[in-house]
């Protein structure tokens, strides 16, 4: 059996909430798992639109982390 290992350069996440808090603890919970494998927050996206049936608002972001070794 071939057990290689290889190290994440970077990924993208999506995110989305009902409220503003309930996404800022997703991306937080998400920011401190990632820490936890060498990645960072390179860019931060994020949206808020309005539902048309509810006029709710509805919130989305998209985060980009990278491994400090990897600089564009």
């Amino acid at each position: 059996m071939n057990f290689s290992l290889e190290q994440i350069d970077d990924k993208v996440e999506f995110f989305e909430a009902t409220s503003l808090p309930a996404l800022e603890k997703k991306i937080q919970e998400k920011i401190d798992q990632n820490r936890a494998i060498l990645l960072n927050v390179y860019h931060v996206s994020h949206q808020v639109v309005l539902d048309p049936k509810t006029g709710q608002p509805f919130y989305t972001a998209v985060v980009h982390f990278k491994s400090k070794g990897n600089k564009m």
